[in-house]
């Protein structure tokens, strides 16, 4: 049985039902249809949020194969509510690119899923075309900045990294020229587009806490620099108030529904190899208000998303997560030993023990941040009991507690034992959350830290024109702001062929952009794809409606 087809079989209840038993009355939720619907701000409280025990689902080095930290973080809370804890899943918005290229959707698999799934992984509520809208607003107002003889402030072409943003995968638009056509089209100049996922917008909305939050992180948007070298930011062009009010209800966290009726928010999506990899700070704060347990995923391994899941939003919004579920996986640790992807369903000790240090490196990691792990594995059917013995057994000699979770085939049932897990692990209150590093320390000490803490590297080379950018953030008094490192996923080094755990090897940081509204500084390692392209048969060749609106070949 296909996911769709599991979805399919589902009586979903209405969002005022949700609502009600996510603790909000349903005269105050903002409805889209019958099956989601937009929760208003008032509805935070961050006393009650504080009682609300954080969990994060992160994962080894993800491979080909998928590690499933959704379907495990949906399945999680589905526990967790069968064992008579209040609990609500906080998720991230799928982007369309991946949906119709290669990925797929974010909405789970199997009987832990998100729904309505149709619709979230199309358009959803719109949060991602009023964040492009947003983004595509200071673009032209910057690109008119500079035509205009009257209302000019000299903006010098060459040194605007401000770009534009498309919900889809485009190769073609990743370098344009803008402003042909003669003198009344424009200046031409160099320039491109991202994907949405990747817009500095996305990664703001999803750190702000509030509207006039939101609106002074879009005013200090860095967009280049006058000819007289003065900097120039969004707010100098007057550009901050229209752009919030574009993002005025994609700022609401939007409420939905998993498989088995309990409340879900999706909210907000940026990558995790450009920017923080998580949902909203508003989102996460409105998941802990309304439950006892509030379960939340980041984005790639534990070296990318949780690391700045806990170095960037938990300390810019002042959260304590109280245990870190680490999914794994039997195959991708074979693959980490050398497997090839075809023989991952063969059984291969062997392998699975060769992969082992990759595991073992990111629960070293999680113990950095002074936070208790809990070991998933991920149950696969080609899964042999000897090879979760192995896993088992290096959980106890590690004294992590590791449990089997079915959350495909059996939902929250399947993850029962798990759940059980991450309630012993909270009570025994053995976490005491501590960032791994001081936003005050040089910023050449905050990516040494991460570079060789977490990464494992020997130490960090710089480009020249990554020295310059240390020099210009110096300059513009910015070095105390957090780092947001862009690396692979596919590798704890900035090489994606080296897999399992790699041992003295150099990080490379090529150039380090400025993100200032979102609140961090991008070094930027190896070759970070903003716009993806199609593959040769992408997942739209197989996506259609027919005439009662019903869509197939989406998963």
């Amino acid at each position: 049985m296909t996911d769709l087809q599991i979805a399919k079989g589902v009586s979903l209840k209405h969002i005022s039902t949700i609502a009600e038993k996510f603790g909000i009355d349903p005269e105050n939720i903002e409805m889209f249809g019958k099956y989601k619907a937009k929760l208003p701000l008032k509805a935070i409280n961050r006393e009650k949020a504080q009682e609300s025990n954080l969990i994060l689902v992160s994962a080894i080095s993800p491979t080909p194969a998928g590690e499933g930290k959704t379907t495990m973080s949906i399945g999680l809370s589905e526990g967790l509510n069968r064992l008579d804890k209040k609990s609500t899943v906080v998720l991230r918005e799928p982007s369309l690119g991946p949906v119709f290229g290669i990925k797929g959707g974010a909405t789970g698999g199997g009987y832990s899923q998100v729904l309505p799934m149709e619709d979230i992984n199309l358009h959803f509520t719109g949060d991602f075309a009023a964040i492009e809208k947003a983004h595509n607003l200071l673009s032209a107002i910057i690109d008119n900045n500079i035509q205009s003889k009257i209302n000019s402030l000299r903006l010098d072409p060459r040194t605007i990294g401000w770009k534009r943003v498309m919900d889809m995968n485009d190769r073609s638009l990743r370098h344009i020229i803008v402003g042909l056509g003669g003198t009344a089209s424009g200046v031409p100049r160099e320039t491109g587009f991202d994907i949405t996922a990747a817009s500095e917008i996305m990664a703001i909305l999803c750190l702000a806490e509030s509207l006039s939050d939101l609106k002074k992180r879009l005013g200090n948007i860095f967009v280049g620099y006058a000819y007289d070298k003065k900097p120039i930011y969004a707010k100098d062009l007057k550009a901050e108030g229209a752009m919030a009010a574009l993002l005025k209800d994609a700022i609401k966290p939007n409420l939905v529904q998993t498989i088995e009726g309990n409340p879900a928010i999706i909210h907000g999506g940026p990558f995790a190899n450009i920017a923080q990899g998580t949902n909203s700070v508003i989102a996460t704060l409105m998941g802990m208000s309304h439950s006892d347990y509030t379960v939340t995923e980041a984005g790639f391994g534990f070296d990318l998303g949780a690391e700045k899941f806990f170095d960037i939003k938990c300390q810019s919004a002042h959260l304590k997560p109280k245990a870190v579920v680490l999914t794994t996986t039997i195959r991708a640790l074979k693959y980490h030993g050398g497997a090839d992807l075809k023989s991952l369903t063969e059984p291969n000790v062997e392998a699975l023990k060769k992969g082992l240090p990759n595991l073992e490196k990111h629960l070293e990691n999680i113990a950095k941040f002074n936070v208790v792990p809990v070991i998933a594995i991920n149950k696969f059917v080609s899964d042999t009991d000897e090879e979760i013995a192995v896993i088992k057994a290096l959980a106890v000699s590690k004294g992590v507690r590791v449990a089997v979770a079915n959350v495909w085939e059996n939902g929250g049932e399947g993850a029962e034992d798990l759940a059980k897990s991450v309630i012993e692990t909270v009570e025994s209150k053995a976490s005491e959350f501590k960032p791994l590093y001081d936003w005050k320390s040089t910023v050449k000490d905050k990516i040494a830290t991460i570079a060789t803490e977490i990464y494992g590297a020997e130490y960090v080379d710089y480009t020249s024109k990554a020295k310059a950018d240390l020099r210009k953030i110096t300059d513009l008094g910015l070095d105390q702001l957090p780092v947001c490192i862009a690396k692979t996923q596919k590798s704890l080094s900035d090489n994606p062929k080296l897999l399992g755990r790699p041992k003295d090897f150099i990080i490379t940081v090529r150039e380090i952009e400025i993100a200032v509204g979102a609140g961090f500084l991008i070094p930027i390692t190896g070759n970070i794809m903003r716009m993806p392209g199609l593959p040769a048969h992408p997942a739209s060749e197989g996506i259609d409606i027919n005439d009662d609106g019903e869509i197939t070949g989406l998963f």
